[in-house]
This record gives C-alpha cells, sequence and structure tokens, in this order.
C-alpha cells in the first residue's frame, strides 16, 4: 500500500509520544479506506486503543492530530467508529507521479534476492505428440507465458521452457492406427496441418480399440478384460517396447511422425505469441529418469514387487505407493519427471521450476517433490506445481480420443472472423488498408481470447464464452484496446498543439489545482508496482488482467468528466495530457505481460 511504511512509523512514534507505548509498525494495520469514506489510507484503531487504555475514537482523534501535524504525508483525517480515515497530502502524490514520469517510481524489490542470481525456470505447454493443441493447452500457454513475463518484470531471471512427451503409449496408439489405416497419408497429400493429422489417427485407433472391446464382449469376456487383451492395446505395447528397444523401423515412423507434429505446433505457437528459451523432449530425459529409478533401488528408497515393476512408499507423507517403473521396463510419467528435473538442475542450478500444470496432476507433482527429497535432492522444494482449473464449454468436458475437443488453431481463427465482423459492423475502419485492417482483427482477436482466459484466477475453474470475449463495452480485452487507442489519438491530437507538443516535460509538482477526478485516476496508476509484485508473489496473471481493466475505467471515467485537450488553462492541459500518457503506457505494458498487443487505433 503506498504511503503505508511512512504512516506506519508516524502512528508508533505517535504512540511513543502520547502514550509512552512502545508499539513494532507490525501491530498497526492498515487498509484501503472504503469508498463511502473520505480519506487514502484507514488505521484500525481497536488494538491500539486497548494497548492505550482510551475509547477507539479518542485515540483516533489523538493519533489524527498527531499525524496532521508530524507526518509530512497526512493533509487532514476522521474517526468513524474506531478507524482512523486520513487523507495524504497531493503534492506527496504529485511528488510519487513526477518519480514515475521520469522512470524513478517503479523500481521493484524481489522478495527472494536469490532469484535474481539463479533462474526461475518456468514450464508450460508440455503437449503431447499424438494430438494438436485445443483449449485447455491455450490456457495452460497463456498462463505459462504470463507468469514469466510478470516474474521477469519484477527482476526475476526467467527461463521460459518447454517439455514435449514425445513418447510413450499415446504416440505409439496414433503410429498403430497410422500403420494400419493410414495408407501412406502425410500432411502435403492431406493438406491437413501435422498435428491434426496425427491427431486423426489417435481417434482412429480409439475407434478400433472400442470396436475391438466390443466384440470380446460380445464374446461372453468380462469389460475389464476385454480392455487388456484387446489385440490392438496389445500391439501398442508391443510397438512401445519395440521403440524402447531402438527398433530401427518403429523409430523411424516415430520421428516422421513426431516431425509433422512439431511442425503444426510451431504454427500453432506463432499464432497464439508464446516461445521458449528450451523445449526439452521426454525421449531424452526418460533414460536419465530409469537411472534415478535404479538408483533409489539401490539406497533403498524405492523398492521392487515380484512382477519387476519399481515403486516407491509415501505413506508417512500422506501419500501412497506409487508406481516409478513397469514390470516390463517401460516407463511412466514420474519416471521422466524424475530425469528432466535433475538435467535441468544440473543444466541451471534453478532457484525455483514453476510446473504449469492442469489440477488434475496435483498428486503427481506432491509425488515427484517427496521422491526428490527421499532421494537427497536438496533442491526438492523448489519445485512447485502452478496449478489450474480446466476450461468448461457451453457442451461440457473435452475428450481428445474422441475427438470433441476444441482445437486450438480452429477457435484462434474464429476469434479473428469475430472481431473482423464485429469491427466491420462498427464501422471504424474506412482509413485502414486491407493489411492494417487484417492485422487488426488479428490483435482485437487474439485480445479478447487472452484476456477471458487470463482474467480468471487460474485456481478457477472457468467457462470459456467467445461471444463474450469479444463485447467492446464489456469486461474484455477489446475494451482495454479499444481506452488505449483513444488515449492514443487524444495524446497524438495534443502533440498536432505547438504549445502542449512538449506535454511529456511539464512537472506535476508544479501543478496546485488536482481535481479529484485527476487525484482517483493518479492514484489507480501509482498502485501498479504493488499489484505487479502481488502477481508475481502469486503466480497470477488475473492480478494484473483485472488492474488493467480497472485503470482503462478508471481513464474513461476521467475522460468523461473533464476535457483533456480543449480546456482554457494551459497547465491543466499539459498535466492532464501528462496523466493521459502515462496511462497509456502502463495498460500497454499491463497488457504486453499478458501477452496482449494494444493498437494505436481501431
Amino acid at each position: 500500500m503506498l504511503f503505508a511504511p511512512e504512516i506506519k512509523l508516524a502512528v508508533a512514534e505517535a504512540m511513543l509520544n502520547l502514550y509512552k507505548l512502545n508499539i513494532d509498525t507490525s501491530q498497526i494495520l492498515l487498509q484501503p479506506t472504503r469508498k463511502e469514506f473520505e480519506g487514502d489510507i484507514t488505521i484500525v484503531v481497536f488494538n491500539l486503543a486497548k494497548q492505550a487504555g482510551k475509547s477507539p475514537d479518542a485515540v483516533g482523534d489523538e493519533i489524527g492530530e498527531f499525524l496532521t501535524e508530524h507526518c509530512g504525508e497526512v493533509e487532514k483525517y476522521n474517526v468513524v467508529k474506531g478507524f482512523l480515515n486520513v487523507v495524504v497530502k497531493t503534492e506527496a502524490w504529485l511528488s510519487l507521479f513526477s518519480d514515475v514520469c521520469t522512470d524513478k517510481g517503479f523500481g521493484y524489490t524481489v522478495a527472494d534476492s536469490s532469484f535474481i542470481h539463479s533462474p526461475v525456470l518456468v514450464e508450460y505447454s508440455s503437449p503431447n505428440t499424438n494430438k494438436p493443441l485445443h483449449l485447455g493447452h491455450v490456457r495452460n500457454n497463456l498462463i505459462g507465458y504470463a507468469v514469466a513475463e510478470i516474474l521477469k518484470a519484477t527482476g526475476n531471471h526467467v527461463k521460459k521452457v518447454n517439455l514435449v512427451n514425445d513418447r510413450g503409449i499415446h504416440i505409439c496408439k496414433s503410429m498403430l492406427a497410422w500403420m494400419k489405416k493410414g495408407n501412406g497419408e502425410t500432411p502435403k497429400s492431406s493438406g491437413m496441418k501435422g498435428d491434426h493429422l496425427v491427431g486423426k489417427y489417435y481417434v482412429e485407433f480409439d475407434k478400433l480399440y472400442k470396436a475391438e472391446i466390443n466384440n470380446l464382449m460380445n464374446g461372453g469376456m468380462p469389460e475389464e478384460e476385454a480392455k487388456k487383451k484387446a489385440p490392438v492395446i496389445i500391439e501398442a505395447q508391443e510397438l512401445l517396447q519395440k521403440w524402447e528397444a531402438n527398433d530401427t523401423e518403429t523409430v523411424a515412423l516415430w520421428t516422421m511422425m513426431n516431425s509433422w507434429v512439431y511442425e503444426g505446433f510451431e504454427a500453432s505457437y506463432k499464432l497464439l505469441g508464446v516461445d521458449f528459451d528450451k523445449t526439452y523432449y521426454e525421449s531424452q530425459t526418460y533414460l536419465l529418469g530409469k537411472e534415478i529409478v535404479k538408483e533409489g533401488l539401490e539406497k533403498n528408497v524405492f523398492y521392487k514387487k515380484e512382477d519387476g515393476s519399481v515403486w516407491i512408499d509415501l505413506t508417512e507423507d500422506g501419500l501412497d505407493h506409487k508406481l516409478l517403473l513397469r514390470g516390463d521396463g517401460t516407463s511412466v510419467y514420474i519416471t521422466q519427471d524424475l530425469g528432466t528435473a535433475k538435467t535441468r538442475h544440473d543444466e541451471t542450478h534453478f532457484s525455483k521450476l514453476i510446473y504449469v500444470v492442469g489440477n488434475e496432476q496435483e498428486y503427481h507433482f506432491k509425488v515427484l517433490r517427496a521422491a526428490m527429497k527421499k532421494l537427497g535432492y536438496s533442491w526438492w522444494d523448489g519445485l512447485h506445481h502452478l496449478s489450474y482449473a480446466m476450461v468448461d464449454l457451453p457442451s461440457g468436458k473435452m475428450k481428445s480420443r474422441e475427438g470433441t475437443v476444441v482445437d486450438a488453431d480452429d477457435l484462434m481463427e474464429e476469434m479473428i472472423a469475430e472481431a473482423k465482423r464485429i469491427t466491420m459492423e462498427l464501422g471504424k475502419i474506412e482509413d485502414f488498408n486491407s493489411k492494417e485492417a487484417e492485422e487488426l482483427y488479428k490483435t482485437i482477436g487474439m485480445g479478447a481470447l487472452k484476456y477471458f482466459i487470463l482474467k480468471v484466477d487460474p485456481e478457477k475453474r472457468m467457462l470459456f464464452n467467445p461471444a463474450e470475449s469479444i463485447d467492446f463495452n464489456g469486461h474484455t480485452g477489446p475494451f482495454i484496446q479499444y481506452t488505449y487507442a483513444r488515449i492514443r489519438s487524444l495524446l497524438r491530437k495534443g502533440e498536432q498543439i505547438p504549445d502542449l507538443k512538449n506535454f511529456k516535460d511539464f512537472d506535476p509538482t508544479d501543478y496546485k489545482s488536482t481535481e479529484t477526478g485527476e487525484k482517483e485516476l493518479m492514484k489507480v496508476m501509482l498502485r501498479y508496482p504493488e499489484v505487479l509484485a502481488e502477481a508475481a508473489e502469486r503466480y497470477s496473471p488475473a492480478l494484473i488482467a483485472n488492474y488493467a481493466y480497472e485503470l482503462a475505467k478508471a481513464f474513461n471515467g476521467f475522460y468523461h468528466e473533464y476535457a483533456v485537450v480543449d480546456v482554457g488553462n494551459k497547465e491543466s492541459t499539459l498535466y492532464r495530457l501528462l496523466l493521459s500518457h502515462q496511462a497509456a503506457a502502463i495498460i500497454k505494458k499491463s497488457m504486453s505481460l499478458l501477452g496482449i498487443t494494444v493498437p494505436e487505433r481501431m
């Protein structure tokens, strides 16, 4: 909270002078003043009054008097039922705003200074190579990218990493279906994007598998047994064993199909606007995971069952027994995660490794941390699962193997098309050439998609509503983008007037007639560093998203209340242009942390 340290010190001084009591500043509780009362900061007096042996109202009045006389930031006060509301002097606000305008005000302090020197790794995306990206991946990528950018903005050394699940039974299913039904089909021959083509055969496998299960059940076999004995699933398991045995033909097919997928992923990432500093592949780390399992057996941290499978007993940690390696020697997800975590620490000596993964994997990451701790790796506590909830659709839950997912590419293209339709209906782009117009549609459509997803706290389950996300007047990305474009238009107007074009050089501390609406807009802007710091601490892009909306709303309120350029008073005009300029700059920065572009004109 702005001015909180100064106010707390002054209150502690008041308690010493008025009541001879030494009060630690940690005992002094502050909160923002409620809108229905006059004030900027509210001091909770009850605990202080108890120690002083007086009524809360009496102590509030006495401390208030002391602050107005001895605290340079406090202009006046009022007491409401044991709460002391203080008004911060306009001069203090303007001085802070002046620092911001000269790039001195938005300094950041990182809570854990080791973050600055040791990198923070943020893992996101983590797709499987048996299917294209879908709506769930979109939320994952957007959260991961935004968290990484927010951590960077608070002074952390950040590396964005991806882990591609490029091996395992899932890709073997797509490979087997292609072998059986593909007839040599390729992305080029089919005209399909590579990841979509491979995903098509994952769905085909599921159809084959279900048909065989039904046949076995019709012959009298119980369902669970039929699922295990269906010929096609046995073939897929055999194909996985051949891959792990480095069978030449199997590896060649795997390499070819994965290359199709990677090309498709790159196109999706480019449109989504996310990137990575390094991509890891499970096919390259799972063997190290097996070595770690072997190490755990030798240390008696893990144990082996009669069927040859390897397990860890985590019952003392409130978990249970977890499989680490199958009896046939093939690895499971936790195997490769053990290997990948060690590989990354050996390479980077990270201070923190943040896994952006859905909340259905919370147990998995508890096991990973517990296993690393039992193995004696000192950095196990740096492994953090950023758990996010799923995205729901009006039609229900998505299922990849049944082909009922919302495809990420289709969704992005539909959002851009919808942005084009609405923009053309509004008829405000007559002076745009075709290239500029298409870029604007993309900016608005992708901004709508990203903002709608990121404004919801990662921990909360959300319903994606494309129509609602693109409303130019709602709690949306396009509303914030339009506000930014409006400010930029206003500033261009000011820059064309000779007496006003140097408004950026105006010193806010020279401004003597600050209006209430001007001050309220300034106060919202000055909260940006606090919001950014909290967003970094909580790994929550939603805090930045909602702050950007609050700032856009505050500017619109200010704009409707005051003339900015067409005012008779030159000093007011210069100040309001400067205020508008800084509002635009903070909106642009906030949105960029979310991966959202703001257009210069709309």
